[in-house]
């Protein structure tokens, strides 16, 4: 028992010391940065095409995540594949570009044998580099300082707390990137529709209502009988009530049926004048449907319907159509 509680410790305490090791990377990075890193943001900021990110193996890796980042915050960025560059793939980049550079060494081949072509086309170039004194900073417009002491590996050769300092540059660049411009929730959301929070900021309760004859409703000089037999044919489980001139007057649900047999022997007789419920709830067809789904749950209901300008009821939303679609 005791050594492998030994053993866990190690475990525990080789994983502590990792982290460490990079948080403190990752401060003396932050107490370094400087106006290096105010110009780097005002090249980007004045680019007029697209950001170019390139990186070779886990720079690689990390330059992907970056130019993924920026793409997804306002700022069209695409990776370029530094080995794959100096074989074709250089007419990705025109002029117009900015190209972001990261390097550990600042002397990785294939990216210096890509300078004479960003420098042939007068692009702007900012690199991440873990030596200020190496080719690639010395051929940089601006140059990022990730030089880290130490990496977390105990051989001092894989990459690790390199990559997260590069890794956290890039995510500061496409941050400040984001507040300069002024780039909101709401232009978050174009670039992610599918995503949660695409869904809930664009998606309307128009794009969900169902309208025609899918709308169940009822003149209010009908008996219960009629709406009983509306909400069946309709399935929603209500039906809307409207008066002589389709003014929605009220709303009948399954559950007032419910009530009403408790207190009525002759309930499918009645007038629906004398049961309904008047107010019901509504919502206009241009509302957020996350603002649909909120109605529902504040007030324990399952459908809305969907009035014009002279409250005439013109479609209704169901809840599992929003849940079913991921409106949360």
């Amino acid at each position: 028992m005791t050594s492998q509680v030994s053993e866990t410790e190690d475990t525990l305490q080789i994983g502590r010391n990792t982290i460490q090791i990079e948080i403190d990377a990752m401060k003396g990075v932050m107490d370094r940065l400087d106006e290096h890193f105010e110009k780097a943001v005002d090249i980007l900021l004045a680019c007029k095409g697209r950001v170019i990110v390139t990186g070779m193996g886990k720079s690689g890796i990390i330059a992907r995540k970056i130019a993924a980042t920026m793409s997804s915050t306002g700022t069209p960025s695409l990776f370029l594949h530094p080995a794959e560059g100096v074989h074709g793939d250089l007419g990705m980049i025109v002029k117009g570009d900015v190209c972001i550079a990261l390097s550990n060494s600042g002397e990785t081949a294939e990216i210096v044998k890509l300078l004479p072509i960003i420098k042939r086309f007068n692009i702007p170039l900012i690199s991440i580099v873990g030596r200020i004194n190496s080719t690639l900073a010395a051929r940089s417009d601006c140059v990022l300082d990730a030089v880290v002491e130490k990496e977390a590996c105990p051989l001092n050769l894989a990459p690790t707390a390199s990559t997260t300092v590069a890794l956290a540059l890039g995510d500061a660049l496409s941050v400040a990137l984001l507040e300069k411009r002024g780039f909101s929730k709401e232009d978050f959301a174009i670039y992610h529709p599918s995503g949660a929070l695409g869904k809930k900021l664009l998606l309307k309760v128009e794009d969900f209502m169902h309208t025609g004859d899918r709308l169940p409703v009822t003149s209010i000089d009908k008996k219960v009988s009629d709406a009983v037999f509306m909400m069946s044919a309709k399935g929603f489980g209500c039906t809307a009530v409207v008066d002589g001139e389709g003014t929605l007057a009220g709303i009948i649900t399954d559950g007032d049926l419910r009530r009403g047999l408790e207190k009525h022997d002759n309930l499918f007789s009645m007038n629906i004048k004398d049961l309904q419920i008047k107010y019901p709830k509504v919502i206009d067809k241009n509302a957020l449907a996350a603002k649909a789904l909120s109605i529902m749950e504040q007030f324990s209901i399952t459908s809305l319907f969907i009035v014009d300008s002279d409250t005439r009821p013109v479609g209704i939303i169901h809840l599992h159509d929003l849940l079913k679609e991921g409106i949360v």
